[in-house]
């Protein structure tokens, strides 16, 4: 099983820019798909972005493709989301997740197994 541990959440101004971390422990993230999602108060939660146990393929939703960036660094057990330009309605409780996967190629955006607890994003006019 693997921990997951988000930071770097917190309030700011539209335009600028936020590095959430994900920090895994247990198992080696290195054998994990790894993913963001967020949840806006009464939204449902949505993919954000997501990444490859090799860090080399990744993919965004619609609304964030060319301001977010994933990426992760399998030696520090970290994934990061480095979010440029934000917007009012990026705000929400961001949260990573892992998926257990053979393929070192695939990003996924549904079926993850384990969750971090959420770090919070607000973002002001």
């Amino acid at each position: 099983q693997v921990q997951l541990v988000e930071s770097g959440g917190g309030l700011v101004q539209a335009g600028d820019s936020l590095r959430l971390s994900c920090t895994a422990s247990g198992r080696s993230v290195s054998t994990y798909a790894m993913g963001w999602f967020r949840q806006a108060p009464g939204n449902e939660r949505e993919f954000v972005a997501g990444i490859s146990r090799s860090g080399g393929n990744t993919g965004y939703a619609d609304s964030v493709k060319g301001r977010f960036t994933i990426s992760r660094d399998n030696a520090k057990s970290t994934v990061y989301l480095q979010m440029n330009s934000l917007k009012p309605g990026d705000a929400g409780d961001y949260c990573c997740a892992a998926k257990g996967t053979n393929s070192k190629t695939v990003y996924y955006r549904t079926g993850y197994g384990y969750w971090g607890q959420g770090t919070q994003v607000a973002v002001a006019l």
